[in-house]
């Protein structure tokens, strides 16, 4: 039988590593080699925050709640559209094709950017909060702890993995063609997961 540890671990990696608006964020950014450290402890820790509110109960609440749901996953949606547009617009740019046309983005930008994403995403509070804090119930005193720390751990390690193991495509991104191709499908993700939050928000 696994340890809470482990079964933390495992759960809250398994949600983490998918193709999503957060992820898709922290990769371009170590792509670009921006503001890597900041952003992956951003977060690594708002995954750790939303981990604890959900194993000490909050999920139980926002499913008592779903008017808070609600008004999270609408204000996502047309986050998520927005930031969409923004890399559906640098995929078909001349001048966003280079990689050094685009200025650095300065680090109180990119940290609100990382926030948004991170916090007007539904599918986080689905995930990290309901499901890791419903998994939880098992477990009591230490275990549920452990359980809990397991969950954070995967967090921290799957985000600096993402954002400096990102160094590796650098050599890749040094074609223009290799950036585009990158932005056009960062608009993809954003614009497929808003459209799926907005069908799942309209047949509740």
């Amino acid at each position: 039988m696994l340890s809470p540890f482990v079964s933390g671990f495992l759960i809250g990696g398994g949600l983490i590593i998918a193709i999503g608006a957060q992820n898709a964020f922290i990769l371009r950014q170590g792509i670009r080699r921006e503001h890597v450290f900041p952003l992956a402890l951003i977060c690594s820790l708002s995954d750790a925050l939303l981990i604890a509110l959900g194993v000490a109960g909050l999920g139980a609440l926002i499913q008592l709640v779903p008017a808070l749901l609600t008004g999270v996953t609408l204000f996502g949606i047309a986050f998520l559209l927005w930031y969409g547009w923004k890399a559906a617009r640098r995929a078909l740019a001349p001048q966003a094709m280079e990689v050094g046309e685009s200025g650095p983005v300065p680090l109180g930008a990119a940290i609100r950017t990382c926030l948004a994403l991170t916090f007007l995403n539904p599918h986080v509070y689905l995930d990290t909060v309901v499901l890791v804090g419903a998994l939880a119930a098992p477990y009591a005193g230490l275990p549920r702890l452990a359980y809990a720390t397991g969950a954070m751990t995967a967090s921290f390690a799957w985000f600096f993995s993402l954002a400096y193991g990102a160094r590796v495509l650098t050599p890749v991104f040094r074609n223009p063609l290799a950036w585009r191709i990158l932005d056009a499908l960062i608009a993809l993700v954003m614009v497929s997961i808003a459209g799926k939050l907005a069908l799942w928000l309209f047949s509740r």
